[in-house]
């Protein structure tokens, strides 16, 4: 478990990290979002031990950061935004290096070859770094940062750079270590790769929810987009009387007649079966029904444009 509390962070009069507080659980894959220059990398320094806090404490599997460094340290396996690289050597010349450098316990060559499948980085074995791909680079990365079996992994940036296929490719992995690992890994690209979602903006934390109860959170509630053909008047009354729903909206029509509608509704329900069986009763006839939310995208804007307060959630 990794446990940030208070953490701030000045430069000089610049504050960059405000007084950030959140928990990773164990088996959790975390990503820690937010637009450049919100405060993520400074974040992660803290987090790894790389950069002091001015205040706040981080707690890595029960170990404080700064009270216990090397204890804590060991509990982190570490891929900065720039991989840690040394561009002459091959592969896996330096995985062993990095094994010997962090005094690895497990067996050297067993190890280095599975985190090296892991990776799928075996066939580049005895390729000279350099001459490597910027993806499969971050892949030699990203397995240094897997030697030691560490519990938690820490990534910075992991897929920038990268083309399409690539970051779908190192998405993946991720997902894959989060079987074994707890994960956490900042971006400023939103992705359903994670289990929960931090967002920071101008170092503060704007929302911190699970992936799929981030759009509720920031609209203050679920949303059905419908497309059915009746009476609007009949349909727009029909679905009023469904306990769970908030409000409903006509939003168009379209050349056969039918009528576009959007409903809000309570986080805690699902009223998709309830609307079948209003239009039913009403004689309507649904062509289309469909979740409604906003994309992962429209809400990152929305939290780190200013026009979303957490705090809202608290009155």
């Amino acid at each position: 478990m990794v446990e940030v509390k208070n953490l701030t962070k000045f430069y000089g009069s610049i504050k960059a990290v405000d007084d950030i507080s959140f928990t990773v659980e164990t088996g959790e894959v975390l990503g820690f979002l937010g637009p450049n220059g919100a405060g993520k990398s400074t974040t992660m320094n803290m987090i790894t031990g790389y950069l002091s806090s001015t205040s706040g404490t981080v707690t890595i599997d029960g170990c404080e950061i700064l009270d216990d460094p090397i204890h804590a340290k060991s509990k982190i396996g570490y891929l900065p935004e720039i991989p840690p690289l040394y561009i002459d050597m091959t592969v896996k010349k330096y995985l062993e290096f990095m094994f010997d450098l962090k005094k690895v316990k497990l067996p050297k060559k067993e190890h280095i070859d599975e985190v090296m499948r892991l990776t799928k980085i075996t066939e580049q074995a005895d390729r000279i770094i350099k001459h490597l791909s910027k993806g499969y680079r971050q892949r030699v990365g990203l397995a240094q940062a897997l030697l030691g079996n560490p519990p938690v992994i820490i990534l910075d940036e992991p897929t920038v750079g990268l083309d399409p296929k690539q970051i779908i490719e190192i998405r993946k992995l991720i997902r894959n270590l989060g079987k074994k690992h707890t994960v956490i890994f900042s971006s400023h690209v939103l992705s359903e790769v994670c289990d929960r979602i931090v967002v920071i903006s101008k170092g503060k934390i704007v929302a911190d929810a699970k992936t799929d109860e981030l759009s509720a959170q920031v609209s203050g509630g679920q949303k059905l987009s419908l497309t059915a053909e009746g009476s609007s008047a009949d349909i727009t009354e029909a679905i009023k009387k469904i306990p769970a729903v908030k409000r409903v909206t006509k939003t168009g029509s379209n050349a056969d007649g039918s009528g576009k509608y959007m409903i809000e509704y309570e986080t805690s329900s699902d009223i998709r079966r309830d609307v079948y069986n209003a239009m039913v009763r009403v004689g309507a006839v649904i062509l289309d029904m469909q979740s409604g939310n906003e994309t992962l995208e429209d809400m990152f804007l929305k939290l780190t444009s200013g026009k979303y307060d957490s705090r809202k959630e608290d009155m």
